[in-house]
């Protein structure tokens, strides 16, 4: 069914095209698209190789959770995008988390088509895109807001995991925000929903096991992808629409070609004024200096000093209205210890039967 379809698919002969499936399927779709597309990629799931393997084939490109297996002097900017997969059963494809990763990496300027192989349906993605590329906007403007962060230690085997979470907890501090790192498994609702002080959610993970996009009512607070991170934090990172979608936590340290660093403390990037898409509100900029500055030693007279709240989850409680049972210390009278009762509810020892 997806045969003839593929081969009359709208472009001028010779367009370079790139698309995924099954490995059979896949197989067999190149092969009679090769006539057609004299430049065909078929991607595959990047998944953790044999230790000790080694192929005399270059290392193929592992971009948005798949390998891509670019010739030489090519570039995954210059090709269109065809995805098999899915199924007529599922409610919601934007829930998909390998079609939705696709969808925010890939070049702007390409096309993109999906097909379902249980219908043959075809779709252009391109509004599809627009869409979840402006839920990700939305959620770097709130980690933007956020003043605690916690960091969802969610692989432990995956290589340069503890760079990683190095990584973000200084991109946090650096932007005047507190972290706090969880290892709670796979994140549930009712899992994060027992951190109400935390106002975002990074899920530090391989990209495979990425979550998909939640749908509305999902998690209590938003769960982000380390590159959203450092898009809140970094001010030295591309802005909207500049910024690759980066799937893989290990493109953002030191040595990966897409690593941008932090600029100096006193670099007029930190103070940069920005105004906050959500509330309105001119965001204050992060109260760090360098031990050198001026203005570290100055000494200012204060008529009265108030103890400081330091922890965030200190400072929520106490706004609470309910903030458990209180002991009272200090204000109940001392008395000797007596034997209670005995037994169980339904029935103590000192109680008649009845």
């Amino acid at each position: 069914m997806l045969g003839p379809w593929l081969h009359d698919w709208r472009g001028p002969q010779g367009r370079r095209c790139s698309f995924w499936a099954t490995r059979p399927m896949a197989e067999a779709l190149a092969t009679l698209l090769r006539p057609r597309y004299l430049d065909l990629l078929v991607s595959s799931p990047a998944l953790p190789l044999p230790v000790g393997s080694c192929s005399p084939e270059p290392e193929p490109l592992e971009r948005f959770g798949r390998r891509f297996p670019l010739a030489p002097g090519r570039c995954l900017e210059e090709y269109g995008a065809f995805y098999v997969g899915g199924s007529a059963a599922s409610a919601d494809l934007d829930l998909d988390p390998d079609l939705s990763r696709l969808l925010l990496g890939w070049a702007p300027g390409q096309p993109f088509f999906t097909c379902c192989p249980d219908t043959g349906q075809t779709q252009d993605e391109g509004v599809r895109a627009g869409r979840l590329k402006a839920r990700r906007h939305y959620l770097v403007e709130r980690a933007k807001d956020a003043r605690v962060v916690g960091l969802l230690a969610g692989t432990l085997g995956v290589a340069q995991h503890r760079e990683a979470l190095a990584h973000l907890r200084n991109l946090a501090q650096a932007a005047g925000k507190r972290s706090y790192v969880l290892a709670l498994g796979r994140p549930t609702p009712p899992k994060l929903a027992n951190f109400p002080e935390v106002d975002v959610f990074v899920l530090l993970a391989c990209p495979l096991g990425a979550l998909a996009p939640q749908p509305s009512g999902g998690f209590f607070r938003p769960v982000l992808a380390p590159c959203e991170l450092e898009a809140a934090c970094n001010p030295a990172w591309p802005p909207a629409g500049l910024a690759p979608h980066l799937t893989h936590y290990a493109d953002l340290l030191p040595g990966s070609p897409f690593h941008v660093p932090l600029p100096p403390p006193d670099s007029e990037l930190w103070d940069t004024p920005d105004v906050s898409l959500i509330t309105g509100e001119l965001r204050p900029p992060p109260v760090w200096k360098p031990s050198d500055d001026p203005a570290c030693l100055a000494l200012t007279l204060r008529p009265q000093l108030e103890l400081a709240e330091s922890s965030p989850a200190a400072l929520y409680l106490s706004s609470r209205s309910w903030q458990g049972l209180q002991p009272r210390l200090g204000q109940t009278p001392v008395t000797g210890a007596v034997s209670g009762r005995r037994g169980i509810a339904i029935a103590y020892e000192d109680e008649g039967s009845s």
